[in-house]
Formats: structure tokens, sequence, C-alpha cells
């Protein structure tokens, strides 16, 4: 029996509780996923699987169904602490090709900043497999041109999360996901 996923959707969520085990079931709730018994894997895109909407994705399943998932999360009960999590993706233009998904979490950095360093953590990944030479150093604006041009990577992003604990006494969640569709 083959466990290479056909598709893949992507998830987010946040959530708030006085525990905080509650505060990552809320987010499990918010991006959808919480019925499912959820298993961390690591960061190979399989070749061939395709990408599709959580709406389209999620009714497939079952409540109780193993998902296999490149899982992103940060937590804190700190008042006024920012924290984010986010899955960045890299595809590689020949679809019989693996792509790579990372994961990266993050406190007290602006969303879109965790974001872009999963983004580039997931291409740059993709691209020394591939061959694709480039300075680790250079900045994420010329790496991402160097990726374009080179012609084997056919898309980059990210996806994330990102929440303010609200108060004293309360834990915030966040969590973004790659959930594969076997």
């Amino acid at each position: 029996m083959s466990l290479v996923p056909k598709a893949v959707c992507f998830v987010r969520g946040k959530g708030f509780h006085k525990s905080k085990l509650g505060s990552f079931e809320q987010a499990l709730r918010d991006a959808g996923i919480a019925k499912y018994n959820i298993v961390k894997v690591s960061s190979i895109l399989p070749p061939y699987c395709i990408e599709i909407p959580k709406e389209e994705a999620l009714p497939q399943l079952r409540a109780g169904q193993i998902l296999y998932t490149v899982l992103s999360r940060a937590s804190s009960d700190e008042f006024n602490r920012l924290i984010s999590a986010s899955i960045g993706i890299a595809k590689p233009s020949d679809i019989k090709a693996y792509g790579y998904l990372s994961e990266h979490h993050a406190f007290g950095v602006k969303p879109e900043k965790t974001g872009e360093f999963a983004e580039d953590l997931a291409a740059e990944m993709l691209a020394t497999t591939l061959g694709v030479t480039f300075d680790s150093e250079a900045d994420y604006d010329e790496k991402q041109e160097i990726f374009r041009m080179n012609g084997k990577i056919v898309e980059t992003k990210s996806i994330t999360e990102s929440a303010t604990v609200r108060q004293e006494n309360e834990w915030a969640t966040v969590l973004a996901a790659a959930v594969f569709i076997l």
C-alpha cells in the first residue's frame, strides 16, 4: 500500500483558552482540522501532488481519520506577545519532481516576515536539490529573482497565521499546516 499523497491543502487557525492545550484545540477548530488524528511528517511535497482548496479537500475526510501534515505551531501565555506560524511552499516546474514545504514559527516578529522566512527556506531547500546556485546570504528579493530566472521553480509562497495574547491568564496558539490527501 502506497501512502504517497495525491493532493495537499493549506490551512491556518488561531485559538485562545485558559490552557495551552485548549488554545491548541481552538486553533485546530479554526483551521477546520480538529476532528482528525494529526501525524506530523517532514517536508517533501510529492511529485504529481496537486494543491486543492480546503473547501474541496476537507469534505473528502472522515472524523477520526489519520491526517498526515506538515505543521507549524506557536503558543504563548505572555500578555501582548505576538506569535506567528507559517508553512513555506516551493513547487518545482517539473511536476515529476518533488517540492519542499518548510515550517517556521516566531515570537515578536511581524507575520509577513515569518511568512517570507518560511517561503525562503522552502525555496532554498528546493533550489539546492535542483542545482540552482545562489548566495544564501542574499536578501529575500534577490533570491526570489534568481529562482524565477532559473526556471526550475514554478511557485513559492507561504501561509501564515498570527495572533497576540489578549489578556493575562490566557494562552494563544497559532498554526499553519499542509494537509495531505491520500
